[in-house]
């Protein structure tokens, strides 16, 4: 019956490995699969347990600094609303504050906008991606 809590416990840390996207349970894979095949031999209980905290806990401590001298470095990666700061739009309805309207079209998405200073911005005008909000781009007008 030991066997298969650890069968069980090495199953669900697999399943979530498989659906993150970062190394969060690799080393409790070990530690169960360990802890398994100590249950098989007729460990006692308490020992089963100390071989998986130790397993895992030693498995984390070998892997992680060679796994983090792989990843690329560098502070983050960016994101889609990272990407398109800096790109160009154009105004597709004209961009006022106090009459509440404004969007602007970059590639083939229609997106609400605002302009960065306040200042209205004509139909048409072309227009520079200064951040992205979750549906709403902040443009200033390009000087040509």
């Amino acid at each position: 019956m030991d066997m298969v809590l650890w069968i069980v416990v090495l199953i669900v840390a697999t399943i979530a490995e498989a659906v993150t996207t970062a190394l969060v349970s690799i080393w409790f894979c070990v530690g169960a699969v360990a802890a398994a095949v100590a249950a098989g031999l007729g460990v006692p209980v308490f020992f089963q347990l100390l071989i998986f905290v130790g397993v895992s806990a030693l498995t984390l401590l070998i892997t992680r600094p060679l796994v983090g001298k792989m990843l690329p470095k560098g502070d983050h990666a960016a994101t889609n609303g990272e990407d398109d700061v800096g790109k160009h739009a154009i105004v597709v309805e004209d961009i006022n504050e106090r009459s509440g309207t404004g969007r602007v079209k970059l590639g083939d998405v229609d997106w609400a906008a605002v302009s960065e200073n306040g200042s209205v911005l004509s139909k048409g005008s072309m227009v520079e991606i200064v951040s992205k909000g979750a549906a709403v781009l902040t443009v200033r007008p390009i000087d040509r």
